[in-house]
């Protein structure tokens, strides 16, 4: 009875493992996300359930992206670190299990010589085992370390999921900026031949007396005013076309074209629904990382609190072999042999205990890092949600001035034809405008910039084609 009480134990304990079990940390999460447009009814459906080939609609910009995924080092070393780490679960998930090796020797010896009365001129051993080693996992030690190598390896993904994320942003940023210059080199160029037109109708008229030297001073002025924005924005361009190359896994080189920045604003949706606040903590590929983090960090809790009790490791070698001496065989022999060993801690300066302070204060750093992450990511969602917003109302307004001013151009010229005002007020007027029609060109970078953040932010983007 006391040797089936002691059995049951065995058992009981053999299935337990000591250290927390890992549970996933209450969060105050927000009602609704901040920043939300009245018109967008909180509701389960959100633009990052979309797949990133339905929210950039430019083909252009898609087969960029899809060269970005396949080459971009970022996320090659990801995904490099994902196999390190799926390895690294079946090495430790190995020693869980019993280890067995294989030994073979032949050894044979031959005495030359005078021979002592004990001595064999020649012998021969042939001998084959196959040896054990088997840690008993009595306290969850093994299972606790296999545990924390698959928070790891999911962090890891995590991880590669977030760099894949960061990548579509990044080149589509990169995109919608080139858009953008490729539009204020346009507008530069169209205005200084507008200029130069100017100019020499002004040159004309002060040869012809009716307009003093200072109106083709300052028609001058707006020439070069336009001339000079050309090989500033054809710097950027260079530089921007570079910057997209790097993320493509490319030498510096061109970039194609697709959409121009109003045309993707055309087919951009003018309300972005965020879905619930509860989904970020799914959806978003940094937050999963945290937790996951913070998962392997409880398990290792375990880890270093079983370094508090007994160690059991079976050994044993089972074999056959047989031996020749002098022509003679002896054999064959069989050779099994079982040693249980048992390793108990009883004094080691305090390194067991500081070994499980040390797993707490990193289990309780994990948890930290993880709420951090999770008001982090609150933060970036109403951010987004109100640049979005207002980026769009400002871009409507700065159209606005744009076709004010232009008609303000035209009525401006009109009267210095006229001889009504003087050039001063066309001199005004004409750089108000290429202000304001550059203003609006970044404004319509902006606004689609801010949908690539809010994308991002609410964890959108890691989805592969």
């Amino acid at each position: 009875m006391r040797r089936l009480a002691l059995l049951s134990a065995a058992l009981l304990l053999a299935g337990c493992a000591v250290g927390p079990d890992y549970k996933r940390p209450e969060v105050q999460v927000p009602p609704e996300f901040r920043g939300q447009s009245p018109d967008v009814p909180a509701s389960e459906r959100s633009i990052a359930d979309l797949a990133w080939w339905e929210v950039f609609q430019d083909e252009v910009l898609q087969e960029l992206l899809r060269t970005a995924l396949a080459a971009n080092y970022d996320l090659r070393i990801a995904a490099a670190r994902v196999l390190d780490a799926r390895a690294q679960v079946t090495i430790n998930r190995s020693f869980q299990f019993p280890d067995v090796t294989g030994n073979a020797s032949a050894a044979y010896t031959r005495i030359f010589g005078d021979l002592a009365p004990s001595q064999f001129k020649s012998t021969f051993s042939p001998v084959g085992t196959l040896d054990l080693a088997w840690e008993l996992d009595l306290w969850g030690r093994l299972r606790r370390a296999t545990e924390a190598a698959r928070g790891d390896l999911l962090a890891t993904e995590d991880a590669r999921q977030f760099v894949m994320s960061t990548l579509i942003s990044d080149v589509a940023t990169a995109y919608f900026q080139l858009r953008e210059l490729d539009l204020e080199l346009e507008i530069s160029r169209r205005t200084l031949a507008s200029r130069q037109g100017s100019l020499r109708l002004v040159q004309r008229r002060y040869e012809g007396g009716v307009a003093a030297l200072i109106d083709v001073r300052q028609a001058e002025v707006l020439l070069y005013t336009a001339a000079e924005t050309i090989p500033d924005v054809e710097r950027r361009i260079g530089q921007t076309e570079n910057l997209i190359s790097l993320l493509l896994g490319r030498h510096p080189g061109s970039v194609l074209r697709g959409r121009s920045t109003a045309e993707e604003l055309a087919l951009a949706p003018p309300n972005v629904p965020a879905g619930l606040p509860s989904s970020l903590l799914e959806r978003r590929p940094d937050v999963r990382q945290a937790e996951n983090q913070l998962a392997a960090a409880t398990a290792r809790i375990g880890v270093a609190k079983a370094n508090y009790f007994p160690r059991v490791v079976l050994t044993g070698a089972a074999g056959a072999g047989g031996i020749r001496i002098d022509g003679s065989w002896f054999g064959p022999q069989g050779i099994l042999a079982i040693a249980p060993q048992l390793t108990l801690p009883i004094f080691n300066m305090g390194r067991v205990g500081a070994g499980v302070d040390s797993a707490e204060a990193q289990a309780l750093g994990a948890l930290i890092f993880y709420e951090q992450t999770v008001q982090q990511a609150f933060r970036e969602v109403a951010d987004a949600l109100i640049e979005h917003s207002k980026r769009r109302e400002f871009r409507i307004q700065q159209g606005l001035l744009v076709d004010s001013l232009r008609d303000a151009a035209r009525l401006a010229n009109i009267r210095y034809r006229g001889g009504v005002t003087s050039y001063l007020e066309v001199l005004d007027t004409e750089r108000q405008l290429f202000d304001a029609e550059l203003g609006l060109a970044q404004s319509q970078r902006d606004e689609l910039l801010a949908l690539v953040r809010l994308y991002r932010a609410l964890g959108g983007g890691w989805t592969s084609s």
